[in-house]
């Protein structure tokens, strides 16, 4: 069996890595903003300029225009991880409405919002969960009443993610109270700046406000802003969790941090021995490293169900929990292959990495305590997805 991935695919390796060496140090450090900083958004703007991200979006949204090609695809990942860069902006707007948009959005709402998101120019929040309303997200009982051209939106939402630093909010909101529950509700694009928004932070044991309550009083949308209809939102909101789970399961960030690791782990030692010589510590590491390979083959697994227009079933069901798993365990190693300065939190001068492991091992700990709880995720996988219409309804007039 010939493994090796041809002389196109090394000319196209040997641009990505020629791109690297010339660009490499223009990269920015950190991500973990809710905000992409004007350097992260320069950075952003020159990968989709060479297609490096927003690869196969069509340039009349502000992509690239490429192709899919899968082996493209982990070829860039390879490299890109390689050499400890960071592959673009992954958040809310990016990894879950952009796709949403593309398959289910109108024309109108594609070429006004795709671009300035991709660019990372506009930054979105996701309004799903309400207190009475989280693994039965279908209750929701957030209301959008119909007045003249606009809806007026009263409610609450919860665990809103950036809603504190979001400009767009893509909601879901009850629009048919007479109609069965999955069946009543619509998805709506609106501005957080829109009066009657109250934004409340939630401090979570991360010592951070990452989430937040937001409250709707008399909230006018005009009804243009909905996307695929009303009474669609419950199809719409499946189209984007289904990269909601992406984005939380992306092998890439995982190759990333077991790089970290790996490279930390030669430059810790104990008793003057390294820590990749440790045989214990070596073999979690080895292990962790099986996994986030699996992680990796499994996402290849995903992009040719893609680009054959296949729906990966259960196989795409896994990723979300599988992400969150792995990330809590591999910052969990890095926390122990750190020994007592691991424990440090916050602002101690003894931290390494601006105590990044330590956040992420407490943030990735609440994703699976969380909303995205492990048992949850396996109800979901057991249950096949049942109940969650694959086709949208015609849309009333």
């Amino acid at each position: 069996m010939d493994l090796a991935y041809g002389p196109q695919y090394e000319a196209f390796r040997a641009e990505v890595r020629a791109f690297i060496a010339a660009h490499g140090a223009k990269a920015p450090r950190r991500f973990g903003v809710s905000r992409p900083s004007e350097e992260t958004q320069a950075w952003q703007r020159l990968l989709i300029e060479y297609g490096y991200a927003a690869r196969t979006i069509p340039k009349e949204y502000g992509g690239y225009g490429a192709a899919p090609d899968i082996l493209q695809s982990r070829i860039i990942a390879e490299e890109f991880t390689a050499a400890g860069l960071p592959m673009g902006i992954a958040n809310q707007g990016i990894s879950m409405l952009v796709p949403t948009l593309l398959e289910l959005g109108t024309e109108e709402q594609k070429k006004k919002w795709i671009a300035p998101t991709l660019r990372g120019e506009v930054v979105w929040c996701q309004g799903y969960s309400e207190p009475g309303s989280g693994s039965d997200l279908a209750s929701l009982q957030t209301r959008a009443v119909e007045d003249g051209d606009d809806f007026v939106i009263n409610g609450q939402k919860i665990w809103t993610s950036t809603a504190h630093a979001a400009d767009m909010i893509f909601c879901l909101v009850r629009t048919e109270p007479d109609a069965k529950k999955h069946e009543g509700i619509s998805y709506l694009i609106f501005s957080m700046q829109t009066p009657g928004i109250e934004v409340r932070p939630l401090k979570t044991m991360t010592g951070h406000a990452e989430f937040n309550e937001v409250f709707f009083t008399d909230v006018r949308v005009p009804q243009k802003d909905i996307v695929a209809g009303r009474g669609q939102g419950w199809f719409v909101a499946n189209a984007t969790l289904k990269h909601e789970r992406g984005m939380l399961g992306d092998p890439n960030q995982a190759g990333t941090r077991l790089k970290e690791i790996t490279d930390l782990m030669h430059k810790e030692t104990v008793d003057g021995t390294r820590l990749i010589d440790h045989p214990l510590y070596r073999d979690r590491l080895v292990a962790l490293q099986g996994r986030v390979f699996a992680m990796q083959f499994h996402g290849l697994r995903l992009l040719t169900s893609a680009a054959k227009g296949e729906d990966a079933g259960i196989a795409r069901l896994i990723v979300k929990l599988q992400g969150c798993e792995i990330n809590h365990q591999l910052a969990a190693l890095a926390i122990d292959v750190l020994g007592e300065i691991g424990v440090l939190y916050e602002d101690s001068p003894h931290l390494k990495a601006q105590g990044a492991w330590q956040h992420r091992y407490m943030f990735d700990l609440g994703l699976i305590i969380g909303g995205g709880t492990a048992q949850i995720q396996k109800n979901i996988i057991s249950e096949r997805g049942l109940g969650m219409p694959r086709e949208p309804k015609p849309a009333k007039a």
